[in-house]
């Protein structure tokens, strides 16, 4: 596990938006951020697990959270610029974005991956992503320290077969992050960075691996030292950077 331990209010006064909040590690990343003094913008599709991590983070007694229900499938330009005018309105600007949500998709040969499947992986995971990031650029270069956190995978640095268009997708996000983090590098006080959060006790990774006993991997609390390293002000050296939180 990546070694780190965070001070209570490491991110205190900070407003950071989360997509994918409703469950597994994004509502795990939604609900540590709370606890260690962030406003949480809670965004994803599922209107009721994003109110239940609401009503978590509330009964905890953390600064209160903001429920966002966005498809990232779905999504139209307009949408991204409504998201980015309330957020502008409600809180001036934006200190984190951490980019969680994604999808499997199939997993199959390339020969037997329909476009329509392909496409639907890249619109989630790479399309969205893009969008939501060049839009709230402008409030994140408001905030004087802001910390973009992509989410990768192994098979986003090394490829492999029958990882379809989730792998092409993760070597999209390392792309895009390593191009964000070039042009922000020195002209603004804004850093991104991505985390491979590796075999985590998710549904998702229970779709990817249906034979795999969940019990051996860890639960997305376990890995959320690296998540608050890169969202807190420790982490403002690092730019650029592909880590590994296990």
């Amino acid at each position: 596990m990546f070694d780190y331990s965070a001070r209570p209010d490491l991110l205190q006064g900070r407003t950071i938006l989360v997509t994918g909040a409703g469950r597994g590690i994004g509502a795990a990343a939604a609900k540590t951020y709370a606890a260690h003094g962030a406003t949480v913008l809670l965004l994803g599709k599922t209107e009721a697990s994003l109110n239940q991590v609401y009503d978590q983070i509330e009964a905890a007694g953390q600064p209160k959270p903001v429920v966002i229900p966005f498809n990232l499938e779905t999504a139209l330009p307009h949408q991204y610029d409504e998201l980015a005018a309330m957020i502008e309105n409600e809180f001036g600007h934006l200190d984190g974005l951490l980019h969680n949500a994604s999808i499997v998709g199939p997993r199959t040969p390339l020969e037997q991956l329909s476009g329509d499947n392909f496409m639907r992986v890249m619109q989630v995971n790479v399309n969205a992503m893009f969008m939501l990031t060049s839009t709230l650029l402008p409030l994140l270069k408001l905030s004087s320290d802001a910390s973009v956190v992509f989410t990768s995978s192994s098979v986003g640095r090394k490829g492999r077969a029958y990882w379809g268009g989730y792998a092409v997708s993760k070597f999209a996000t390392e792309g895009l992050m390593q191009v964000l983090a070039d042009e922000v590098e020195g002209i603004s006080s804004v850093r991104a960075n991505s985390i491979n959060p590796g075999a985590t006790r998710t549904s998702m990774r229970a779709q990817a691996y249906p034979g795999e006993n969940p019990l051996n991997n860890p639960l997305p609390e376990a890995i959320m030292p690296l998540y608050l390293y890169l969202m807190g002000p420790d982490s403002q050296g690092s730019n650029g950077q592909a880590f590994d939180a296990q």
